[in-house]
């Protein structure tokens, strides 16, 4: 069995993305329950010098989005980074799945040896495109996406494991093809 380049992006990046929008969901509704002032959950952090949750937000949605357009040809989504709200990094996150959801297999798949020009360190990096999705984007997008959950569990909210991989039975072309569903709570 052959595993292809949409396959492994495309469909991924959607399912996250997905599951930290129900997770969002979630943050959002313990801070009114605990009565958390708006601008505080956004602006937490894991440690000092690390970035707040907004900014790993960001990077997971700019992750995603820039290694779809880059590999598909297509002008990559220009958002600004002005939320400082729950609401308004699910806005963001909701935007980029649908901007995700308008690639197509053909427009990714055949980009393995494609020529992709990154900064790195400040410097123009050439990458090959299934190494740049497979040593760059994939793992630059899990590393936020999973910062993002740590932050608001560390803040007590109430999630874990299951939330975070979603619904693993389905199909992945599924993830791009439906909305999101219910998360369970707690798993590992």
């Amino acid at each position: 069995m052959t595993i292809s380049m949409y396959q492994v992006s495309i469909p991924r990046f959607v399912h996250m993305l997905d599951n930290l929008a129900t997770i969002l969901d979630k943050a959002q509704a313990y801070a009114e329950a605990k009565k958390i002032d708006a601008k505080v959950l956004p602006a937490s952090r894991l440690f000092p010098d690390m970035l707040p949750l907004t900014s790993q937000v960001r990077i997971a949605c700019d992750t995603a989005k820039r290694a779809a357009a880059m590999l598909a040809g297509v002008d990559n989504p220009v958002y600004e980074d002005n939320e400082t709200t729950i609401p308004e990094l699910k806005a963001r996150v909701e935007k980029t799945i649908a901007f995700l959801r308008t690639i197509k297999p053909a427009q990714i798949d055949g980009t393995e040896g494609k020529e992709i020009v990154v900064k790195v360190g400040g410097q123009d990096t050439p990458f090959k495109g299934m190494q740049f999705l497979l040593a760059r984007a994939i793992p630059n997008f899990y590393f936020h996406v999973a910062t993002a959950y740590d932050i608001l569990r560390h803040n007590g909210l109430d999630v874990g494991k299951k939330d975070f991989l979603g619904n693993t039975t389905k199909g992945s072309e599924q993830s791009c093809n439906k909305g999101r569903r219910g998360q369970s709570r707690r798993g590992g």
